[in-house]
This record gives structure tokens, C-alpha cells and sequence, in this order.
């Protein structure tokens, strides 16, 4: 009786023992789990950020977009119909799911077939309106044709393509009216300017007109904007000088995308893309980058880089 009491109390003890070791274990299992579901995940390429802080409605882009004009968008249209689809699908399932192009590239009507069985809400589609050909008479109705080319009844970001010299504020004020009309009428989410050369990025920096730059950037100065007197697309850009106007562009709340990223298809060395595309994500000015693909494989390259350089940050 006295051995069958003494097991009784050893069991009880050992029963004790053992539910609080669990109770420690599931309590530990699940602090792990909290933490686990605490922690940030890391920054990706495919990552929605915010474009800069000066669009009303809280914009956010894609941070890796896919370029449709490389030499002018030949390259794109040279993969004909069918093999852009594929490409854009493909960008499309790896996360890149902002596409810039422009009036120019004539290339509009592929991306609206590429586009037409993706989600729209899950799209970022950016185009452009050359300055150097003058400004339409009916500008407002120019933009309307952009929507019915691409398939959509919105257009993300429609930019200002390519000024060149710094009196281009007094040159387009029409074209600038019929953007913020284009606003209004809920055509375009956001409005801004890409610059070729330092003159026009100078004065782009000074204007409170715009609010997204798509701005040429790379460690390297290739085809970054210059000061050339008559070349403003000279290739030897200087990088300390367009570096600062980009910078105060970001810092007075605008969105700051990055094209040239590879070079216009110059870096042909792989450390000079990771070079590259280390200093877009790192430089604290960039929100975003948009790169030309005409391959999975470089749509893949880009994508495991720009992680690489984030999980440095």
C-alpha cells in the first residue's frame, strides 16, 4: 500500500513535469511563430512602393517595370505578337507588373493585346507624348486615344517624352493644361516629364508641375544626362551634377523612376548590370527602375540582382 501511494506521487509529479515542459514548449512555439510573423519581409523586386509623396491618391508602382523601348521599341516589336505576350506573361508571373512604353515606340497596340487577359487592377501601365514634334491641337483628345490604343480606361502615369532644352516650360504650356485636365477627368493617376540632358532637367527640378521624373541613372554616367551644347543624348552624361537634381526632385516629394539603368543595352558585362542596379536600389533617391527585356532570362537576371541588392539595404 505504502510502494502503491509513493508510485501515485511519482506519477503525479512526473504528469505535473511533463505538462508544464509542454506547456513551456507550445508557449515557445508559438512566440517563435509571432515572431515569425512579426519580422518584415524582405524587400523584392515585385514589392508595390509608394511614388513618391506628391500624388493625391497615395500612388504606388512596381519597383522593377519592363521597357518596351529598346531602340525605339524595335527589339520588342521584333519578338512579334505572339512572343511578347510570352514575355509579358512571364513578367507578369515574376512580379513585374509595371509596363512603360510611349506613343513613339509604336508599340501601344501590342501591349493592349499582351495586357488584355491580365487583372488591370494589377497593372501598372506608363506611357509617354513626345515634346520635340510640337503640341497637338487637341491634346486632351490625344490622350483619349492613348486609352482607347492600350485597352484601358486609365493610364497609370503619362509623362512629357524627352525635353531637351530648358525653356520647355514656356514651350508646352498647353500640353501641361491638357495633363491636368486628363487628371481631373480621372484619365491619367499621375503626370510627369522624362528629361534628356541637364538643361531640361534643371529647370524640371525647379517646376512643382511634375510629379513623377522617369530620370536616366547609373554609377557608370552612360547616356546619364549631360551638358552637351547640341547633344543632350550624348552617352558621357555627368553623373555628381544629374545625381543632385534627381536627388532634389525626390527630396521635394516627387517620383523618382530610373531608366539606363542597364546602359541602353551597353552593359553587356554582368558586373556592370549589378553595379548598376546595386546603386538604384541603394542611392535612397529611386523608388523605381524600369529596364527594356526581350527574354525571360533577363527579365530572371534582374529580378535575383535587385534582390540581391536589397537585402543589403
Amino acid at each position: 500500500m505504502i510502494d502503491q501511494d509513493r508510485r501515485n506521487r511519482i506519477s503525479r509529479r512526473s504528469f505535473i513535469r511533463q505538462s508544464a515542459e509542454a506547456i513551456s514548449v507550445t508557449a515557445l512555439g508559438a512566440e517563435l511563430i509571432t515572431r515569425a510573423e512579426a519580422a518584415p519581409a524582405l524587400p523584392s523586386a515585385s514589392d508595390w512602393v509608394k511614388l513618391g509623396r506628391l500624388n493625391k491618391g497615395g500612388i504606388t508602382i512596381p519597383r522593377l517595370g519592363m521597357g518596351t523601348g529598346s531602340v525605339n521599341g524595335k527589339v520588342q516589336r521584333d519578338l512579334g505578337q505572339e512572343g511578347f505576350n510570352r514575355l509579358v506573361q512571364y513578367a507578369f508571373d515574376r512580379g513585374v507588373r509595371y509596363i512603360d512604353t510611349a506613343k513613339n515606340y509604336t508599340i501601344h497596340d501590342m501591349v493592349a493585346i499582351a495586357i488584355k487577359k491580365l487583372p488591370r487592377e494589377k497593372l501598372f501601365i506608363q506611357t509617354k507624348m513626345p515634346s520635340w514634334s510640337g503640341v497637338p491641337e487637341n491634346t486632351l483628345a490625344v490622350i483619349d486615344s492613348y486609352r482607347k490604343e492600350l485597352g484601358t480606361d486609365y493610364i497609370d502615369s503619362l509623362l512629357i517624352h524627352c525635353t531637351t532644352t530648358s525653356d520647355w516650360p514656356e514651350k508646352l504650356p498647353r500640353m501641361m493644361d491638357a495633363f491636368d485636365e486628363a487628371q481631373a477627368k480621372g484619365w491619367i493617376r499621375a503626370k510627369g516629364m522624362s528629361c534628356h540632358g541637364l538643361r531640361a532637367l534643371r529647370r524640371a527640378t525647379e517646376s512643382d508641375w511634375m510629379e513623377v521624373q522617369l530620370a536616366r541613372v547609373n554609377p557608370q554616367g552612360h547616356h546619364v544626362d549631360g551638358d552637351h551644347p547640341t547633344n543632350p543624348h550624348d552617352p558621357k552624361g555627368k553623373i555628381p551634377e544629374a545625381m543632385k537634381e534627381i536627388k532634389a526632385m525626390h527630396d521635394k516629394g516627387r517620383g523618382i523612376i530610373g531608366m539606363k539603368i542597364c546602359g541602353e543595352g551597353a552593359f553587356t558585362k554582368p558586373e556592370d548590370r549589378e553595379k548598376s542596379i546595386k546603386y538604384a536600389m541603394t542611392c535612397g533617391f529611386v523608388d523605381a527602375v524600369v529596364i527594356g527585356f526581350k527574354s525571360s532570362a533577363e527579365i530572371d537576371e534582374a529580378v535575383e540582382r535587385i534582390n540581391r541588392a536589397l537585402s543589403t539595404v
